[in-house]
């Protein structure tokens, strides 16, 4: 059986993510900060026969990852997923910065992986299939943008993807894979109901292209249905 790691498992992609993986037979560790109120999710363990577990993480707090660390000891983890993230200041802009709200997305969109990084890399490495996935964003393209707002959410993004550059630089020579993904313009509470693509196209695309990755990818960032997007 393979096993996969889903932070942010609770909503939206996350979710989604953990349907497809359960409907494809996998052994599932989905984390959420609050899983007594994560009804879908509950829904899916609890039909699971036990291949779906739900864990408590908060990935802003070391704390919180220590003890998912020591819960989970050295289970391999073929695909470590890290989804968590959030907004932070919407649209944020020149002369109307909010810095703790630019404070909290950096903990949790940038700190955040790498603590994940950090405490299970040994997990994934460990696996059959190395794979080392970090939901990122096309916002965080250096080389694509050409916005004057969204810094915030903007500059999380950019910063995780050098930080999965440098992981991937690091734990390569151990045959694992990392790769950041944009998962398009998804229909979830960030997304908005205006949104281009369902959740599930999105996750599905993922799940697709992470099939296929090899040791050729490794560092690389790719949009939800493989094309390769620039840094």
């Amino acid at each position: 059986m393979q096993n996969v790691m889903i932070t942010g498992a609770s909503r939206g992609i996350g979710l989604e993510f953990v349907r497809q993986y359960d409907a494809d037979g996998w052994r599932i560790f989905a984390c959420c900060r609050t899983p007594g109120q994560a009804d879908e999710l509950n829904d899916i363990a609890a039909s699971s026969n036990g291949r779906v577990t739900v864990h408590q993480l908060d990935v802003d707090q070391d704390a919180s990852v220590a003890a998912l660390k020591a819960e989970l000891g050295d289970v391999p983890l073929d695909v470590l997923l890290n989804n968590a993230g959030i907004m932070g200041q919407r649209n944020a802009a020149r002369g109307g910065i909010d810095y703790d709200a630019w404070g909290e997305a950096m903990v949790t969109n940038v700190m955040g992986p790498m603590r994940m990084v950090e405490a299970f890399a040994d997990n994934v490495a460990a696996s059959s299939q190395k794979k080392l996935i970090t939901i990122s964003s096309r916002m965080g393209s250096i080389g694509e943008t050409k916005a004057d707002n969204s810094i915030v959410y903007r500059s999380s993004k950019a910063a995780v993807n050098m930080v999965m550059k440098i992981v991937a630089n690091d734990l390569g020579s151990q045959g694992v894979i990392a790769t950041s993904f944009h998962p398009g313009w998804v229909r979830t509470d960030m997304g908005g109901s205006a949104a281009d693509i369902s959740a599930e196209e999105s996750a599905g695309g993922i799940r697709h292209v992470i099939a296929g990755l090899s040791a050729a990818d490794n560092g690389g960032f790719r949009n939800y249905d493989g094309e390769i997007i620039q840094w």
